[in-house]
């Protein structure tokens, strides 16, 4: 692979608690252990980080494979939720759960499209085998 655009982010303080930038200033956010994690809560934290990057990237693959196809649907969105749990080895591990919203278009069209989109998305193609990833099609 010869990449087109890398992008650049630092994080520092005391790991899940202090604080990232990426390069550019795009992105300069405190960073805090959510409190269900007995953290303090008040900053963002990698989960949500991840969560933000997945949906974006899962909803311009998705606009990418429909443009290709000639598929036209009215309103998308595309929600991520992601997870994370102990694993089996003493660390963690996460799950992530795609919900993506697509207006004026069939239930099986919907569906044919979210999971090209999902061959597509780099995203998905780095969790693929590593984080189990669940598609939910909506309809309106």
């Amino acid at each position: 692979m010869s990449a087109v655009y890398t992008a650049v982010a630092t994080a520092t303080g005391e790991g899940r608690n202090g604080r990232t930038r990426t390069d550019d200033g795009g992105i300069d956010l405190d960073l805090a252990v959510p409190q269900e994690m007995g953290g303090p809560g008040g900053g963002a934290n990698p989960e949500q980080l991840f969560a933000a990057g997945y949906a974006a990237c899962f909803h311009g693959a998705l606009k990418l494979v429909a443009r290709k196809r000639g598929a036209t649907f009215t309103d998308s969105a595309v929600t991520a939720e992601v997870g994370i749990g102990p694993d089996d080895a003493g660390g963690f591990a996460l799950e992530v759960t795609l919900r993506v919203e697509l207006g004026g278009i069939e239930q099986a069209a919907a569906e044919e499209l979210v999971e090209a989109a999902h061959q597509v998305c780099p995203y998905s193609n780095a969790t693929r085998g590593n984080v189990p990833v669940a598609l939910e099609t909506v309809t309106a």
